[in-house]
């Protein structure tokens, strides 16, 4: 498992939970690398190749959110842990091993190893990585669309000057994460 998100104002914060069914294909597995190892054309590409591998019954996978109503009131730790725990249970079978790039071990009906720097390390937790992050920037892009002037089809809900000033001048949405710093300034100041 891995998740996208944790870090900027606005969005949901992803997770995914993968497991390969057999040894990947040289040929998959080549595309495969740490999300933030890849750009967004290669991203795509290795997210389609697992998408045409679990149509083959060569994995499952499963990906879930944490919204920033949810990132609120938990706090973005517990949240990410909750959306993993959610990919988990939203798996077609039940791991015997999840093994999760981090520090803090979700609570699963399974056991837990932790890999710090895991997305590096083991070609699942790197698959999962491009999965969450996919996922996570086309949703930002859907958002965008329906809230222009943050820039989140480029920064991706992050702290960039663009979000800052458009938080500034257009205030926050339901999408921002109330108790960031820059979002809870936007609030206050309007």
């Amino acid at each position: 498992m891995d998740e996208a998100g944790r870090g900027p104002l606005a969005g949901p914060v992803l997770a995914a939970a993968l497991c390969f069914l057999r040894e990947p294909e040289p040929a998959l597995a080549g595309l495969i690398d740490d999300s933030k190892r890849l750009d967004a054309t290669s991203r795509t590409r290795a997210c389609a190749a697992l998408a045409e591998a679990r149509s083959r019954g060569a994995v499952v996978y499963s990906v879930a959110a944490a919204s920033a109503a949810e990132i609120a009131r938990l706090d973005i730790v517990r949240a990410t842990i909750l959306a993993m725990r959610r990919a988990v249970l939203r798996l077609p079978l039940r791991p015997d091993l999840a093994l999760v790039d981090g520090t803090t071990a979700p609570d699963l009906p399974c056991r837990v190893r932790l890999l710090v720097g895991g997305d590096r390390t083991s070609l699942s937790i790197a698959a999962a990585s491009i999965l969450a992050k996919v996922t996570r920037d086309r949703l930002m892009d859907r958002l965008a669309s329906r809230h222009p002037g943050y820039g989140w089809e480029r920064n991706r809900g992050y702290a960039t000057a663009e979000h800052r000033l458009a938080l500034a001048r257009l205030g926050a949405t339901a999408h921002h994460r109330r108790g960031f710093a820059p979002v809870e300034r936007a609030l206050t100041s309007r």
